[in-house]
């Protein structure tokens, strides 16, 4: 029997209060209702993986999620980890809409085995860098409130905000205006959430465009299954484009790239899992698409997971892993330094460099 053999795997819920309601154009949240996964080796090496439904995203709820994981983790007990890749098939053979629970479960496989191996996650995945630079997202609130978060970006030492838009395009400007107001030299991009028609989002475009504000990139303008008018409002602004909800799989980004749909490709971890996120990733480099990474409401365990597996790929244009930064509190340590919008996993010595409280 291999040193790398799983030996337990635990499934718990992983319940975490956020500072203030998080509002987004499909739907509010006022806490990360996520699942904890706790695996362990024969070796003794424990890792830790989390898995982050959000329903309107994913289908998933933390219900769903909790059962699936306790069905992979009955699926792969007793096996190699070693053999994580065979291992995430077997369980996207059996269930396959639950990618947030396998998204988690890998995690904790590969945290487990670079514990056991000795070596961090990011450079498990190739040690491009040693560090990442995320924006920090600001939802769907009064201008007034958009301006006094504004503030606090600037004041966090934090470059660049990403703005919640997809409802009434008034209100949106104007809290584009008050955001840009609180923090005049900070980069902007904008995420619609499906949450317009492509019209919409050119006459948002437009509007900002009249009163001199360029965001650096407009995600997911329209309904995730709508890719004619995503390619529409591609090809009708020179603002890039970039699919997120749209993007879930490798041949669905290929068929996005090949009919001029997007300019830039958002890689969820809870999307997709750790090995299809690898074959999105080399497609949009193949097709020299940009790349950006994101997040669900997670905390720091699956925030560190994306920002080492960011940090050894490298590559990464848009960066979006903020949400530990909206949560009340956090059951863990670790993982990455921070200082300001950077996230240092130098000091890492084996796996995700993540403990529990």
């Amino acid at each position: 029997m291999s040193r790398t053999t799983i030996r337990s795997i635990t499934i718990e819920p992983l319940n975490i209060p956020l500072l203030e309601p998080f509002t987004i154009a499909t739907g509010s949240v006022s806490d990360a209702r996520n699942v904890l996964i706790t695996i362990t080796l024969d070796d003794g090496s424990v890792g830790y993986g989390e898995s982050a439904p959000f329903p309107p995203s994913t289908g998933e709820s933390q219900e769903t999620a909790l059962a699936a994981a306790q069905g992979c983790a009955a699926l792969i007990e007793g096996k190699d980890a070693a053999h994580w890749r065979t291992l995430s098939e077997l369980m996207s053979s059996v269930y396959f809409s639950q990618v947030t629970a396998i998204a988690g479960i890998e995690m904790a496989l590969l945290d487990a085995l670079t514990h056991s191996y000795g070596i961090p996650l990011y450079v498990f995945f190739g040690g491009a860098s040693t560090s990442i630079e995320t924006d920090m997202s600001i939802p769907m609130v009064t201008p007034e409130h958009g301006y006094e978060l504004a503030k606090d970006v600037v004041a966090r030492g934090i470059n660049c905000i990403k703005i919640k838009v997809g409802g009434d395009i008034r209100d949106d400007v104007a809290r584009v205006e008050a955001i840009r107001e609180g923090a005049p030299g900070l980069g902007l991009t904008l995420d619609a959430n499906q949450g317009y028609t492509a019209n919409e989002a050119l006459l948002c475009l437009e509007a900002l465009d009249d009163r001199d504000i360029r965001p650096l990139m407009m995600e997911q303008p329209v309904h995730k299954d709508d890719h004619e008018r995503l390619r529409y409002v591609t090809q009708h602004t020179t603002v890039p484009i970039a699919a997120d909800e749209s993007a879930y799989s490798a041949a669905n980004v290929a068929h996005l790239i090949a009919m001029g749909a997007v300019n830039v490709v958002n890689i969820k971890l809870m999307k997709c899992g750790f090995v299809e996120a690898l074959d999105i990733a080399a497609v949009c480099r193949a097709a020299h698409t940009q790349l950006m990474i994101g997040a669900m409401i997670e905390s720091r365990l699956a925030t560190s997971a994306a920002a080492h597996f960011v940090a050894g790929l490298g590559g990464f244009r848009y960066i979006d892993l903020d949400t530990p930064m909206l949560l009340a509190e956090d059951p863990f340590t670790g993982g990455y330094e921070q200082t300001g919008g950077i996230y240092d996993v130098s000091s890492v010595k084996s796996g995700l460099g993540i403990e529990l409280k």
